[in-house]
């Protein structure tokens, strides 16, 4: 069972998507707000979703004739790094200008017990389906990261799935590590959905399968196919040390690190298509703008 947030009539609802497509209307009004009455009821989720709806008609229409929104807006964005071999490879090309069999801190970070976690973004700064993202103006190199995020309630416990792309400059965060921030925050440097899979719905979480296709000029440039089942850390782990000594916001999102990286030779450019799609979760589509628009 899928929550979507959409527009209808310049009013923002709350909806139920089932694995046959089919909408259910919501009384909700945000995700939080349905986590929030299924937990006073002392029952889950699912089971208030489908009381919910057991009576009510599905809506005439398609998820993709909705205007949808962002399914959550997450306070905080955190998102975790080199979680897979691929992406431990990537940032060691960058660290060290194609060199690969030179060991750099990524090599320890992957290794090592305590997870990179870095923070993301903002509500403010987070975009949805559909929306657009924002190149940084100071990059020449730049590339979405798709991504599983964990939606998770103020005691770190995942309650959803969702998708994310961690819009990121891997000439900035080549140069020098401590120019992490600035690689991975800016405005419109992140998007999430286009929905949130309730947890107690997904068998599992480690064997979600992930696709990403970038068009340029109506044509495929990129595609990439990973498997969350190729990470190397336990979300239970990476969501244990973001709590650790923090004060975590109910709805924040963590998203887990990415193992799709584009060819070295490729950089986003305004007009691209970003297509990432987690099986059970649905497709993110989100298209790209050169800094300023």
């Amino acid at each position: 069972m899928r929550i979507i947030r959409y527009v209808k009539e310049g009013s923002t609802q709350l909806a139920a998507v089932n694995d046959q497509n089919q909408i259910y209307q919501l009384p909700q009004s945000d995700f939080l707000a349905l986590i929030h009455e299924a937990d006073a009821l002392g029952t889950t989720p699912l089971a208030l979703v489908l009381k919910t709806i057991e009576s009510n008609e599905a809506l005439d229409q398609q998820v993709e004739q909705l205007e949808l929104l962002v399914p959550i807006e997450a306070p905080e964005v955190w998102a975790a790094g080199v979680t897979y071999e691929r992406s431990r490879d990537a940032r060691n090309y960058e660290a060290t200008e194609g060199r690969l069999d030179a060991s750099t801190f990524y090599d320890k970070v992957y290794d090592a017990v305590r997870p990179e976690i870095f923070f993301k973004s903002t509500a403010a700064r987070t975009v949805g389906p559909g929306g657009e993202v924002q190149l940084r103006s100071d990059s020449v190199w730049q590339v979405p990261e798709p991504e599983l995020g964990l939606v998770l309630n103020a005691k770190g416990n995942i309650v959803g799935y969702t998708i994310g792309n961690d819009m990121s400059c891997r000439d900035i965060e080549g140069e020098n590590p401590l120019y992490l921030p600035q690689a991975k925050v800016w405005k419109r440097s992140c998007s999430l959905g286009p929905a949130i899979r309730l947890a107690e719905t997904v068998e599992n979480p480690y064997n979600l399968q992930i696709t990403s296709l970038i068009y340029r000029d109506g044509e495929k440039a990129v595609e990439g196919t990973a498997n969350t089942g190729q990470l190397k850390r336990k979300l239970e782990e990476l969501t244990e040390y973001l709590i650790r000594d923090n004060e975590l916001f109910e709805g924040t999102v963590l998203l887990t690190g990415t193992c799709i990286v584009p060819p070295n030779e490729f950089t986003l450019a305004h007009g691209d298509r970003i297509e990432i799609e987690i099986s059970g979760i649905g497709t993110l589509v989100n298209h790209v703008v050169s800094a300023g628009r």
